[in-house]
């Protein structure tokens, strides 16, 4: 939602080129009737606008749809920003601005979004014992120890909690990007190859064929499923 042309039609064909599908207003009202209409998976919102400003159509989607609003402003005062959080944005650029640093912070609201939903999914799943069973393999969560036939395994402490994870939420796909989220946190700095290897490394301790899991399941392109 910009309503300067020549910035509406550079937002419209670098977000286009990056594989995006964009729908686009020059106005406040135009911009409630297209978002009411299309149901976005996220706006990139500019403040001033004729009809309605920013902060208004701000304010009255927020309540209507739960979707992430990157709001771009040319003021940069502190006061702008404070208000344009409290009616319901979840990020703020200052013209100009980077291209570049604007596609990252949508590819990155856009990610929060996906792992928030994959998240709710699985912690959808009954609530949670403090021991979990599963043949030969028995986790207590009370002590913190993994049995396999009765000995206990020694994992090391992500072995653990990536295990416990996986098994909580048995039956579930979980991406790799959701497991590094949960498993190692949002500071962490590697990358999803962490995942794959102490996959690796568990399967080694709990598979009776590491070459052949039938616990820890790949789902090529995705990521994890445990199957109990």
């Amino acid at each position: 939602v910009e309503d300067e042309p020549t910035l509406l039609e550079t937002l419209e064909y670098n977000l286009t080129h990056r594989g995006y599908q964009v729908c686009t207003a020059a106005d406040g009202p135009t911009a409630l009737e297209v978002a009411r209409q299309e149901q976005p998976n996220l706006i990139v919102l500019d403040v001033m606008l004729p009809g309605l400003d920013g902060f208004e159509v701000c304010r009255v989607l927020r309540p209507e749809m739960n979707v992430p609003i990157l709001m771009l402003t040319a003021r940069d005062e502190e006061v702008d920003k404070v208000v344009g959080l409290e009616v319901g944005a979840d990020d703020y650029m200052t013209k100009p601005f980077s291209m570049r640093e604007l596609l990252a912070r949508i590819k990155a609201l856009l990610r929060r979004v996906r792992l928030d939903r994959e998240e709710m999914a699985a912690e959808s799943k009954e609530a949670r014992p403090e021991q979990l069973t599963f043949g030969n393999l028995m986790l207590d969560l009370t002590r913190c120890e993994v049995l396999r036939d009765g000995e206990p395994l020694h994992l090391k402490p992500k072995e653990y909690e990536l295990l416990v994870f996986l098994a909580r939420n048995r039956g579930i796909v979980l991406s790799r990007d959701l497991i590094l989220e949960r498993v190692w946190g949002w500071d962490y700095g590697g990358g999803s190859r962490t995942v794959d290897v102490h996959v690796r490394w568990l399967r080694e301790k709990i598979e009776p064929d590491p070459g052949q899991p039938t616990r820890i399941i790949t789902v090529r392109g995705v990521g994890y499923r445990f199957e109990g």
